[in-house]
């Protein structure tokens, strides 16, 4: 199992980035409190921050919301900004029947407008190999080592023929109108050929239109699949055995006929996605652990507290270094994924000590301690007025 083990290992923490946006409903619940500004703002639509700001625009107000490993690790695990007046749910579980993706989470975020709506899916893990007698023990359907055995498909068959299958279960008469391949989106996640086998990727998108709670709707999934084969040698000759992932599943709805205005603001949304280091850390510590024990089935809630409790908090170089890579990794399937999307402005973040990419249009932006922006049109807004918060403003890059 070699390489199996090589294969989860380099290509855990691009696989982590998104694998832990999907799953069950044991990590941040709805708005906590603490997570949050209680004021609520209007927001505009891509298409309206191409325009001269003008004075009749409220302040739009963003919020860090931050999604706590309650089942596992019992720190951050990530966080992202949402405007105001949107709610927020998601969370992080584990399953550790699958050595190499034991932590499976979910995210929605939905906007004041019925419709609105952004979601991560969990990524989706598979298992293939041309060896028959193999394929006896092991048939389509079920599981090998967590992953389900299915045979490796395109990114569009992959969410045609298993996201929609699984999530879209509800869609009232849901068509495809459009379906694209994305190259550029696959290539970004920047897989190289390793001694142990071959990566191969592949990306698209679709073009989504149906009914929901009396409601038409427009989505667009994007999804990119990740694949590494090794060859098996045995007695009766040489096979294939390929683990392959569907990664990137994002999903971005809006009412009929707004979808395209509102690319902005879901940009701003999706690039402000943060791993925490030391949970990423920590989910490494595991996974390491599963794989040298993949023979034993791990499974009780009480053995994960013991694995767990073993980890530390302290982050390595190297692993600081592959976090910073592969947090770049994600930046660039976020810049591919928006690549035809504009309206944004980038500003300095003098708070956190980094880069912020907001909607465009607005004459000054401001951010507090609490991970919260606002940004206004009125030169002489100052959100520090009537506020116990400790604004400070931004410059724009």
């Amino acid at each position: 199992m070699t390489a199996f083990r090589h294969h989860i290992l380099t290509s855990l923490l691009t696989v982590v980035l998104i694998t832990f946006l999907g799953g069950l409903l044991h990590g941040c619940g709805k708005r906590q409190e603490q997570n949050h500004a209680s004021v609520s703002a209007g927001y505009p639509s891509g298409a309206d921050t191409e325009k001269s700001a003008t004075p009749s625009r409220p302040p739009l107000r963003f919020r860090s919301e931050v999604c706590v490993d309650r089942q596992g690790t019992g720190i951050e695990a990530f966080r992202m900004l949402v405007p105001s007046d949107w709610s927020f749910e998601g969370g992080v579980t584990w399953l550790l029947d699958n050595p190499g993706m034991p932590a499976s989470g979910w995210l929605r975020t939905t906007g004041p407008r019925a419709g609105e709506a952004i979601e991560l899916f969990p990524n989706q893990s598979f298992f293939w190999t041309d060896n028959p007698m193999h394929r006896q023990m092991f048939p389509a359907g079920s599981k090998y080592f967590g992953a389900e055995v299915r045979q490796p498909v395109s990114a569009l068959d992959m969410l045609k023929s298993i996201v929609l299958r699984r999530f879209r279960k509800q869609a009232e008469d849901l068509s495809v109108v459009r379906a694209e391949r994305l190259p550029d989106l696959a290539a970004s996640l920047g897989i190289k050929v390793g001694q142990d086998g071959i990566g191969r990727s592949d990306g698209g998108r679709i073009r989504l239109a149906y009914g929901r709670d009396g409601i038409r709707l427009e989505e667009e999934v994007y999804g990119v699949i990740k694949s590494y084969g090794f060859p098996i040698q045995s007695m009766y000759g040489t096979f294939t055995n390929t683990f392959w992932t569907g990664e990137f599943l994002i999903a971005m709805t809006a009412p009929a006929g707004t979808l395209d205005s509102m690319g902005t603001l879901y940009r701003t949304m999706v690039t402000s996605i943060r791993v925490n280091p030391e949970w990423l850390s920590r989910y490494a510590q595991v996974v390491d652990y599963l794989i040298q024990n993949q023979m034993r089935a791990i499974r009780s809630a009480g053995e994960l507290s013991r694995i767990i409790s073993r980890t530390h908090s302290e982050i390595s170089d190297d692993m600081m270094r592959s976090w910073e890579g592969r947090q770049a990794v994600y930046d660039r399937l976020s810049e591919s994924f928006s690549q035809n999307i504009r309206g944004v402005d980038e500003y300095y973040d003098p708070v956190n000590g980094r880069p912020v990419e907001l909607p465009a249009g607005y004459r000054n932006a401001w951010v507090n301690g609490l991970g919260e922006y606002v940004i206004a049109d009125q030169e002489d807004f100052n959100p520090n007025i009537g506020s116990n918060q400790n604004w400070q403003r931004m410059e724009r890059k």
